[in-house]
């Protein structure tokens, strides 16, 4: 006697088999998110209400000082911020008496009136300074003659004809530093730094020497 044959299920039920399987898995996950989801802590979306809800806008660091407010004169000394001074790369120790202690040096190297003219309207705005263009020499921090950076708005400041530690005073100085420089007895280095530290202390020296 033959032995009996296994019973295969109609193709239909195999369908069928599957995707309640699956319907299964589908359900057992979503429990298992819906489980785990309500122990995880919750992520506010709300901003704190101690922060502002606008990210300040950051001005050029040559328009603000520090404090965030215009630049601003110093007892006649340029701010630091907007005007810290900037230096030619092209001058340097080694090559003194073929620049700045070179007849006509400066002259060959400032800019013309027509870029200089919108920077000290720039730079009057940016100072916050009243008055007319003919009152404020448009003057380089670090000088020409100095090796200061002919068109850097970091080298130029509005600077008074008019008052103590004027536009004047500050020529004095810049006249006094290149005579010391070209003569060897200050490094250009140091009559830079002098001179963008605090020229109205450097002034202040001249004029007591001569006493």
């Amino acid at each position: 006697m033959p032995s009996p044959q296994p019973i295969s299920p109609p193709r239909r039920v195999i369908p069928l088999l599957l995707l309640v399987g699956i319907v299964a898995i589908v359900l057992l996950a979503s429990q298992l998110l819906i489980l785990t989801s309500g122990m995880m802590p919750s992520l506010s979306t709300n901003r704190s209400t101690d922060s502002p809800s606008t990210v300040p806008i950051s001005l050029p660091a040559t328009a603000v000082s520090a404090k965030g407010s215009l630049c601003q004169l110093d007892n006649m000394l340029p701010d630091p911020i907007c005007t810290p001074g900037a230096a030619d790369p092209r001058v340097t120790q080694a090559n003194l008496h073929s620049t700045i202690c070179s007849s006509g040096y400066s002259a060959s190297v400032r800019p013309a009136v027509s870029v200089t003219n919108k920077i000290k309207k720039e730079r009057l705005q940016a100072y916050g300074l009243k008055g007319t263009m003919q009152e404020y020499e448009l003057d380089h921090l670090i000088s020409l003659e100095l090796g200061g950076a002919p068109a850097s708005v970091s080298n130029l400041w509005p600077e008074p004809y008019a008052g103590s530690d004027n536009a004047h005073d500050k020529d004095v100085v810049e006249n006094y530093l290149h005579e010391q420089v070209c003569s060897d007895k200050m490094t250009l280095q140091a009559t830079q730094t002098a001179i963008s530290t605090n020229w109205i202390k450097v002034y202040d020296q001249i004029q007591a020497a001569k006493h």
